[in-house]
């Protein structure tokens, strides 16, 4: 089976990731993050007053279910002193559908007419209604607006409409304007918000000031000047009506009336602020000071960006995949500021970002890589100490990977060892007269019992050169009665080859056997050789004194030195040949010893 290219894996993985991140699961959170980076206080252009139903105007003038509408107009008249003294406009942020008395409808009617400055609010209900198209064929239609309430009809004549729906986010809160709604019959009513700018623009004599580009459901951003209550000077209606304040504060600004009382339900969480609800009157006062400022923001379409993102994520995962954890720690945290202060400074320039898609994607891949790397590496080392134990008996290797680097110096160290050198008797002359499938299946069969035998005992089992092995005891890591280990292994070998050879001579009327040879003493132990290949081994006399033991050694025959002897004397039964075989680089008196039996 073909692999398939990196890339190619890098690019599957990028776009999951675009997908993932860009098809609404974490809209919400999305927004959240939006709310947090970019909405913050900023100074205010003073245009704009607040004069709230509080507390204080219940209080003083009653329950608001008992006023009638000649209070509102008591304060518009208050409000409006004289041609020299009135405010550029006045919005009103409540509704006055219907008649009521003649006295108080007629006082709002000619306070809302005296200097036409003064907006009303309007409101239609959304939902969805069965239309009839072009075909005949009907069908649902959403977000329709099923009814309209709107000023009674005298007061609909002096004064401005406009609309104050408030529209929620899917997440409950308020961050979005609508800029003005299209009734059934085609009229067109501007938010209270828009109307409240276009009359102050008239009523200063100022050209129209450029207004916010919409969404495709007649949405823009808000970018909120201030926090719940930032806007608000405390002043309460009861202070306008009661002379407290004087007309002339007003002159020239715009005037928003409407609830600032808790009891009254007009307040919406925002995006500025999601712990603390704002009264409907500051969230209109909010929009509006950002038509008067022109501060509008866009929001960029989602494809230019899914596009980036599947680029940066792209990019990411190049630079983090299969990479030490300091570079990819860097170059994430490189990404992630970079892309919070592209998004901040776009936002400054009128353009709004998605916040998380590529700071999430970074973090993704990030932990993503850091888990893969890791599961890379224990499975890579899985496989090493699974080879490991091919070569070492298995409670060294677990050993070994306790203890760490401590425990296999680079270089070698001097260690007393017991070594066993061993070699099949016989394979050469039979290997010549059998196929090669047969050699190579017979030398597996002794190889196979040869290092069951090591590795059984603890041994590590350093190399094997043609037909013959080496073994060692002591070393990688300290082992108790090493010296024992060495001849159990050396006495299995033995006992396992007669039943082998039994075996050999039914098949292949051939037999061999082993020639064992083991020493104890000083040698260097270590990683052996050179920076482009080394071997962990040992060398030094001792090593050398047992492959000459082994050399020497007839078949099923295991020849000791008198240092192994010594060591498990009492445990083994030997036989001393005394120095009666010559071992090369030895001095006359060497002894020799063959180990018969073992005792324990």
């Amino acid at each position: 089976m073909k692999k398939i290219p990196l890339f190619i894996k890098e690019i599957v993985v990028a776009i999951f990731l675009v997908l993932l991140l860009t098809t609404g699961l974490l809209t919400n959170l999305d927004l959240s993050a939006m709310d947090r980076l970019y909405q913050e206080r900023s100074a205010s252009n003073g245009k704009i007053v607040l004069v709230g139903i509080d507390e204080k105007a219940l209080t003083e003038i009653g329950p608001y279910n008992k006023w009638d509408r000649s209070i509102i107009a008591s304060a518009i008249d208050k409000l409006n002193e004289s041609d020299e003294i009135h405010p550029a406009a006045i919005a009103v942020d409540m509704l006055f559908t219907g008649e009521t008395t003649d006295e108080a409808d007629d006082a709002l009617v000619k306070a809302c007419n005296k200097y036409n400055n003064v907006v009303t609010g309007s409101l239609a209900t959304f939902g969805t209604i069965m239309v009839q198209g072009d075909d005949g064929e009907y069908s649902l239609k959403n977000n329709a607006i099923v009814s309209y309430e709107e000023a009674f009809p005298g007061l609909k004549e002096v004064a401005h409409p406009g609309h104050i729906n408030a529209m929620l986010d899917n997440d409950g809160i308020l961050r979005h304007h609508l800029l003005s709604i299209t009734l059934p019959d085609g009229t067109e009513v501007p938010s209270m918000v828009l109307a409240t700018a276009k009359l102050y623009w008239e009523n200063k004599n100022m050209p129209e000031g450029a207004l916010p580009k919409t969404n495709k459901k007649g949405f823009w951003f808000v970018p909120f000047t201030g926090k719940p209550g930032d806007l608000s000077e405390s002043i309460s209606i009861a202070d306008v009506i009661n002379d407290r304040v004087p007309a002339k504060y007003f002159s020239g600004k715009v005037v928003i009336i409407g609830p600032y009382a808790v009891g009254l339900q007009d307040s919406y969480i925002t995006a500025i602020e999601h712990a603390e609800p704002m009264f409907g009157m500051e969230y209109q006062a909010n929009a509006l000071e950002a038509i008067l400022k022109g501060d509008f923001k866009t929001e960029a379409s989602n494809m230019p960006q899914r596009i980036v993102l599947l680029a940066v994520s792209f990019l990411c995962i190049f630079l983090c995949w299969k990479k030490p954890i300091w570079l990819s720690s860097l170059t994430s945290a490189l990404m992630l500021a970079l892309s919070i202060v592209i998004e901040k400074l776009a936002y400054n320039k009128g353009i709004i970002l998605h916040v998380i898609w590529i700071p999430l994607a970074v973090v993704i891949i990030y932990v993503g890589s850091i888990a893969m790397n890791y599961t890379m590496a224990a499975l890579e080392k899985r496989r090493v100490t699974g080879t490991f134990k091919k070569y070492v008996a298995p409670e060294i290797v677990n050993e070994l990977l306790k203890e760490g680097t401590d425990a296999l110096e680079l270089g070698g160290k001097m260690t007393n060892i017991a070594v066993l050198f061993v070699d099949v008797r016989g394979f050469t002359p039979m290997s010549e007269l059998l196929s090669p499938p047969q050699v190579v299946e017979i030398l597996n069969s002794y190889l196979t019992l040869i290092s069951d035998c090591i590795l059984q005992n603890g041994g590590t089992l350093d190399k094997f050169v043609g037909d013959a092995a080496m073994a060692f005891w002591g070393a990688p890591i300290a082992q108790e009665d090493y010296v024992m280990k060495a001849a159990k292994a050396a006495k299995a070998m033995v006992d396992g080859s007669a039943a082998l050879s039994k075996e050999l001579m039914e098949k292949y009327g051939r037999t061999v056997s082993f020639g064992i040879g083991i020493n104890v003493g000083d040698a260097v132990v270590g990683n052996i050789g050179s920076v482009k290949r080394m071997d962990y081994t040992a060398i030094g006399d001792t090593v050398n004194t047992s492959a000459r033991l082994e050399a020497n050694a007839p078949g099923n025959t295991i020849y000791i030195s008198r240092a192994v002897a010594d060591a498990l004397e009492g445990r083994v039964k030997v036989t001393s040949l005394g120095d009666t075989i010559k071992l090369k680089g030895k001095k006359e008196g060497f002894e020799i010893l063959t180990l018969d039996e073992i005792l324990d």
